[in-house]
C-alpha cells in the first residue's frame, strides 16, 4: 500500500501550512508524504512561526513557499484547506478539510504557539484518521 500523500494549503504559505507540514513530517515520519502551498505565496517563511516551531524542535527554516497547482491538489490524497478553500480545485475522490485558524501574520509569538499546538492536535487526529502508525 503506497503512503497517503497530505497537502496543506493556505493563502501565503507561509505560517499555517508550514507549520502543519512540518507537524506531520515530525509525527508521521516516512509514513506520510506532505506537502504545502499557498494560494499567494509569500517569498519567505513568517519568521515567528519559525520561532515557534524551533521552539518545540521542529526545524522548518529551510522551506520555502510554493505556489499551489492543479497538479498539487491532483497528486493528494487528503488536501488540508486554512483560510483559502475557494482557491483550492476540486476533484473526485480526494478528501477536504477546511481548518479555520488564526492567521500567524502580524501576531504575537503568544499567538502563534496558541496556533501551533492547535494545528498540533488536529495532525494527531488526521494521523490517526489516516491510519498512520
Amino acid at each position: 500500500m503506497s503512503k497517503p500523500v497530505v497537502l496543506f494549503v493556505c493563502v501565503h504559505n507561509a505560517g499555517r501550512s508550514q507549520m502543519a507540514a512540518g507537524w506531520l513530517r515530525h509525527l508521521a515520519g516516512d509514513a506520510v508524504e506532505v506537502r504545502s502551498a499557498g494560494s499567494a505565496p509569500k517569498d519567505q517563511i513568517n519568521p515567528v512561526a519559525v520561532e515557534a516551531m524551533r521552539e518545540v524542535g521542529i526545524d522548518i527554516t529551510g522551506n520555502v513557499p510554493h505556489l499551489l497547482d492543479t497538479e498539487d491538489v491532483r497528486a493528494s490524497d487528503a488536501v488540508i484547506t486554512m483560510g483559502c478553500g475557494d482557491a483550492c480545485p476540486i476533484f473526485p475522490g480526494k478528501r477536504y478539510e477546511d481548518w479555520e485558524l488564526t492567521d500567524p501574520a502580524g501576531q504575537s509569538i503568544e499567538v502563534v504557539r496558541q496556533v501551533r499546538d492547535e494545528i498540533r492536535g488536529r495532525v494527531e487526529k488526521l494521523i490517526g484518521e489516516l491510519q498512520v502508525s
